[in-house]
């Protein structure tokens, strides 16, 4: 299955998270490429949106290749089973992590713009990206999060190789997708537009969320108790 865009996907995907009878859900987007997927799911479940940073770390010379990530919050950093083949040793691991915990602080100050991550204590969060490919991120994230205490963790998003689906069963409470081909090759492969997104994209993308569940909020809605 293909998606037209990152809109298109996180319809598709919201059709199977509103299967769930999700309670108080929030819906936290991996930036960048999440936020659009996200604001989709986040709208049809009627659910707050927010960010949640998480960053890779890439191999020496293969910076695309996830070998472990990062996330806000959390002082560890979590390692795919084949990291310390791939380092030299703690050193050049140590300086990888310092290098994008500091890009992690930037895009949570300039996301969040000093607004302190949503309550999720006893409530469904509802993790999203826009595809699951060696499983690092979501795994950082889901590791993170479940320090915070919400009452169920979904990890959803709109395509993932189906290996790394299982394993993240594993770890969050329910795991969602739309597509799970065996060979995934790569996420773009999957959609037809796969544009990068910018940050100013994403801050537009919350700022229009923020706007609609004021206007929510005003008319007696509101899906966070």
């Amino acid at each position: 299955m293909r998606f037209a865009d990152r809109q298109d996907a996180g319809r598709r995907l919201a059709a199977d998270l509103e299967r769930l009878q999700l309670r108080g859900p929030v819906v936290l987007a991996l930036p960048r490429g999440g936020v659009p997927v996200g604001a989709e799911v986040a709208t049809a479940l009627g659910a707050p949106l927010d960010v949640f940073v998480v960053r890779k770390l890439g191999a020496p010379h293969q910076p695309e290749l996830g070998i472990g990530a990062v996330a806000e919050g959390r002082d560890e950093p979590v390692l795919g089973e084949h990291a310390w083949q791939l380092l030299s040793g703690p050193d050049q691991l140590r300086e990888a992590v310092d290098a994008e915990r500091a890009e992690l602080a930037r895009r949570v100050d300039r996301y969040r713009r000093g607004r302190p991550l949503p309550a999720v204590a006893d409530h469904d969060v509802v993790v999203v990206d826009d595809g699951l490919a060696t499983g690092v991120t979501a795994e950082a994230a889901v590791a993170a999060l479940r320090d915070r205490r919400p009452r169920r963790i979904v990890f959803a998003a709109p395509v993932a190789a189906a290996d790394t689906k299982d394993r993240i069963s594993t770890l969050a409470d329910e795991v969602v997708c739309v597509s799970c081909p065996a060979q995934l090759m790569a996420i773009g492969m999957w959609y037809d537009d796969f544009t990068q997104v910018s940050d100013d994209e994403v801050l537009e993308i919350l700022d229009r969320s923020a706007r609609m569940s004021c206007d929510h909020g005003r008319d007696g809605g509101g899906a966070v108790a």
